[in-house]
């Protein structure tokens, strides 16, 4: 059984960056492709980021392209979300996931059944 911890959340500006981090442990022989989600108060979760695997293929949403870059290092069980150029509209409590996909990637939050605690992020205007 994978268990999740994120890090690295707090609160900034907007223009501004964060890393967060998801360590996880007890994790299977081979690592699966692991997610970023993201919920705001009063919507509903939604997709941020994936990685697959060996961290060579990746997918984010389109409100992120180009701002935030998902990477994983397999030897420390890690995966991070490297977050630029923050928006108030990043605003969310950001989980960290873990899927059973070995060779892809897979977006939906029911591909993902092992979720780590959530970490706030707060984007000042």
């Amino acid at each position: 059984q994978v268990q999740l911890v994120e890090s690295g959340g707090g609160l900034v500006q907007a223009g501004g960056s964060l890393r967060l981090s998801c360590g996880a442990s007890g994790r299977a022989s081979r690592p699966y492709a692991m997610g970023w989600f993201r919920q705001a108060p009063g919507k509903e979760r939604e997709f941020v980021a994936v990685v697959n695997w060996s961290g060579g293929t990746t997918d984010y949403t389109d409100s992120v392209k180009g701002r935030f870059t998902i990477s994983r290092d397999n030897s420390k069980n890690t995966v991070y979300l490297q977050m630029n150029s923050l928006k108030p509209e990043d605003t969310a409590v950001y989980y960290c996931a873990a899927s059973t996909t070995t060779w892809g990637i897979v977006k939906r939050g029911t591909d993902f059944p092992t979720w780590g605690q959530g970490t706030q992020v707060t984007v000042s205007s």
